[in-house]
């Protein structure tokens, strides 16, 4: 009798549970950005998120929470309940954290549900557009020329304008002097007054500038180039092969998820991105759409913390 009773009640809290699953949300969505607004994460994940909004007929209310790397964005996430309304909009800078800190105030592994990747893009290797510099090459010679002279600028430690900083500077063998910001528009702003002199800006919060000629583009950070800059060279053409790492961005929500409720936001996370209009927008700003299942996200997850681990490992940067 008690077997039966105890059946009773797991089907009955299976059903609740996919019935909650389907009508959700029935309230509105609070997403954090791990980055400040301007930055390409915050840039790529408002445009999914008004698509959302569409979708389920709910307000999806984005909240900026920057700084170190996204880790603290994240943390806010890691400790909300698991019921879809408080998701995370991160950068690949999630996977790059556990090597970067030593201690994070949450475990990369075990406190996040992965529910879908969204787009991915290249960093843009730019310097003022009155800068000597008119080639990638012209800039790693002058690194050269004068060890640590030189200022990168990036968006914070454990950001993925970091790892494609440590990977040009691996791949080169300069010495330059890094120096951390919050986010994009501070690391640009610190283009122009001087304060450093290049940054593997992503390309859609640069592209304007770009475009308006105010920063000039030496090198994309993926294998092939842009169709956005077709232009503007790879790594490897630009004479840095080995700093190839493109720049990705996906949900995450808090551990202990139900399945159903990950599949409904998965399948709606890639409505929105199969949208024309959005991905008309991405595609403007040097995104191409990724479509994967969360199990195929959590793989890419997974397999990427491994290796940023090693790269980092090889480039000499510890876990602070």
């Amino acid at each position: 009798m008690k077997q039966l009773q105890w059946f009773a009640a797991a089907l009955l809290t299976a059903v609740a549970l996919a019935a909650g699953a389907q009508t959700f949300p029935s309230k509105p969505v609070h997403v954090v950005i791990s980055f400040t607004p301007g930055s390409s994460t915050d840039i790529v994940g408002r445009i999914v998120i008004q698509k959302l909004s569409e979708i389920w007929g709910q307000p999806v209310v984005p909240e900026n929470r920057a700084g170190a790397g996204g880790s603290i964005g994240s943390a806010v996430v890691a400790k909300a309940a698991p019921d879809g309304y408080t998701l995370l909009i991160n950068s690949n800078a999630h996977s790059v954290n556990p090597a970067i800190y030593a201690k994070l105030p949450y475990d990369t592994l075990k406190d996040f549900t992965e529910i879908a990747p969204l787009a991915v893009q290249p960093n843009v290797f730019v310097v003022a557009a009155d800068a000597p510099y008119k080639t990638l090459q012209d800039f790693t010679n002058a690194a050269k020329a004068k060890p640590g002279t030189l200022n990168i600028g990036h968006a914070g430690v454990g950001s993925g304008t970091h790892l494609t900083t440590e990977k040009y500077i691996a791949a080169t063998g300069i010495k330059v002097t890094e120096i951390p910001f919050k986010g994009t528009p501070e690391v640009l702003a610190a283009i122009f007054s001087g304060d450093v002199q290049a940054y593997w800006s992503p390309i859609s919060a640069g592209m304007a500038l770009i475009k308006g000629g105010k920063l000039r583009p030496l090198a994309v950070s993926t294998p092939k180039r842009n169709a956005q800059l077709p232009d503007v060279p790879t790594p490897a053409e630009a004479g840095a092969k080995g700093a190839e790492s493109p720049l990705w961005f996906g949900v995450w929500g808090p551990a202990g998820m139900q399945p159903d409720l990950v599949n409904k936001i998965n399948a709606d996370v890639r409505k929105a991105l199969a949208d024309s209009a959005v991905q008309e927008r991405l595609r403007n700003g040097g995104n191409d759409t990724m479509d994967m299942s969360p199990q195929e996200f959590s793989k890419l997850v997974r397999f990427e913390i491994e290796e940023y681990g090693r790269l980092l490992k090889a480039a000499g940067v510890k876990p602070q």
